[in-house]
């Protein structure tokens, strides 16, 4: 697996991130944005091969381009549960984009992590809302986000992103999730590291959220 760690190594807390190289570029501006709120913790950024395929939790139609989503979800969680043994460590998972949707999805396969950052997820995705009314959730903190602009674009499915990631944070407040959504500044390609430090950062936090 290729993977990069950043901050203290010994933290006993450790957050997890799938991202890609557009990801990597901007990692150590939100290692500094995280760094601003606290320093104990360590970051685990997993290198994802197939964006579209390892991140999917199920098969779905192109929504822009010509390339499916793939079901590759569970087997990339399987090979990101090894890095998660350690009972003495508390672990959350978050990510940006399609990888904050993957991390969503995982906390309902697992009770493995204490938390979720989702920033700007991929909400959109075909039915996601519609089993996260089926099934429970298995932890009992979720931060969600999303950009003001989000929602006003021209492609149908992408479109629905506010509506679905406002459906999803009633779900979740009703089942007793202490779960938090913010709106940020902007459309989904502005500041998502910044944006992604903010929501595991909010997760860190003392309290509730």
């Amino acid at each position: 697996m290729n993977m990069q760690e950043y901050g203290n190594q010994a933290s006993k807390t450790v957050l997890i991130q799938p991202v890609d190289d557009h990801d990597l570029a901007l990692i150590e501006s939100e290692v500094a944005a995280i760094r601003e709120t606290t320093d104990d913790f360590r970051l685990i950024a997993v290198k994802v091969n197939d964006w579209n395929k390892d991140l999917s939790p199920w098969d779905a139609p192109p929504v822009f381009g010509s390339e499916r989503f793939g079901n590759g979800a569970d087997g990339f969680l399987k090979e990101i549960l090894p890095l998660c043994t350690d009972r003495s460590k508390i672990y959350f998972i978050g990510g940006y984009s399609l990888a904050g949707l993957f991390a969503l999805w995982a906390a309902y396969q697992t009770d493995t992590f204490a938390g979720v950052a989702a920033a700007s997820p991929s909400i959109w995705f075909p039915h996601f809302t519609d089993y996260m009314r089926k099934y429970p959730i298995r932890l009992r903190r979720v931060y969600l986000s999303l950009g003001d602009r989000e929602e006003r674009t021209r492609n149908p499915v992408l479109a629905t992103v506010g509506t679905r990631i406002t459906e999803a944070h009633g779900l979740l407040r009703a089942q007793g999730v202490d779960c938090v959504f913010e709106w940020n500044p902007g459309n989904h390609f502005q500041d998502p590291d910044k944006r992604t430090a903010k929501a595991f950062a909010r997760l860190l936090s003392d309290g509730t959220m």
